[in-house]
């Protein structure tokens, strides 16, 4: 029997982390709708709406279908004040909020790759910091030779995809905005998995991740709205309203493939995903992405080598 479970594995792991592949892919489809419709309505803001109105739409019709995740939503508000759980844990949509928000403002400018790369820099650079702090793990990783060299190759991969505009100041500003959103998104998987544990729910969970990003970015919109400095609208082609579906059709796809994989291989995987779909759109939709250039895929592969340097466990010893 061992022979034939191993024989098994080698042909179902293999499967698996294609398909992990294909499902980071998810992630620079979002990325380059929310940026289109960030450029046809001329504003980041009022994009991350859209994106974070749809998908919240569809959260809620999944939760209002089950009694138990009904009941779940419902207790939030008793759960917040029992303070059973730290406060900000409670607050991570808005991680969310700044992720969508710097897609809308600033992937059809970078290109989907440039964009995608600094937003991975950001997670792996955050990732390494949570792990230190403890921050969403069960005990604290110490930073080993191996790990930093993984969060500087983060850094030497963003200025590989930002070199091609380095003439352009502009640009290179907006590429601090997604490096940002991936340094604070770090530490949301640890806020709605300590969500899921409190409610019972990860349905509960997401949904209430995407209610709070919703919020946030109304309230800035309503303010903005006042004070004269945006005019309302909605795209105008029925694929750009995508951008939240495909977020969570990423987030159910990663959650059945962890348990063929474990975290280590899935990260791996999704990565390559997020990284290789990236390009493809810069590439082969230019409509969607930007100009590719070989600086931005070696950029790429500095990133997915130093993230997966960075997602191996501590080594015995720490600096």
């Amino acid at each position: 029997m061992m022979p034939q479970k191993s024989a098994e594995r080698t042909v179902v792991v293999p499967l698996l982390f294609i398909a992990t592949v294909l499902a980071g892919m998810l992630s620079p489809m979002q990325s380059a709708v929310n940026g289109q419709v960030g450029k046809e309505l001329g504003d980041g803001n009022l994009s991350a709406v859209v994106s974070f109105a749809s998908g919240l739409v569809v959260m809620t019709i999944i939760i209002l279908s089950q009694g138990s995740t009904r009941k779940g939503f419902a207790s939030i508000p008793h759960k917040i004040t029992a303070h059973r759980i730290p406060w900000w844990n409670w607050v991570a949509g808005c991680c969310g909020a700044m992720v969508v928000f710097s897609e809308g403002a600033t992937a059809s400018v970078l290109g989907v790759a440039t964009f995608q790369t600094t937003l991975i820099s950001g997670m792996v650079i955050s990732g390494l910091a949570c792990d230190r702090l403890g921050i969403g793990v069960d005990s604290k990783q110490p930073f080993s030779i191996p790990r930093v060299l993984g969060a500087i190759l983060a850094i030497v991969a963003t200025v590989l995809v930002v070199l091609p505009n380095w003439q352009m100041p502009k640009v290179i500003a907006l590429a601090v905005l997604p490096f940002l959103a991936g340094l604070l998104a770090g530490w949301q998987p640890a806020g709605n998995s300590a969500v899921a544990r409190e409610t019972g729910s990860m349905l509960v969970s997401i949904t209430w991740n995407f209610l709070v990003g919703f919020c946030i970015l109304a309230s800035v919109l309503l303010v903005r709205f006042a004070m004269g400095q945006v005019t309302p609208g909605l795209p105008s082609d029925w694929w750009m309203y995508l951008g939240g579906p495909l977020g969570l059709l990423s987030i159910a796809l990663m959650a059945l493939l962890v348990r063929g994989l474990g975290l280590l291989l899935l990260g791996l995987a999704s990565t390559a995903g997020q990284l290789i779909g990236s390009v493809l759109i810069d590439w082969l939709v230019p409509a969607l992405g930007n100009q590719v250039y070989f600086v931005t895929i070696l950029g790429a592969f500095v990133a997915l080598v130093g993230a997966g340097i960075a997602m191996m466990p501590s080594a015995q010893k720490p600096l």
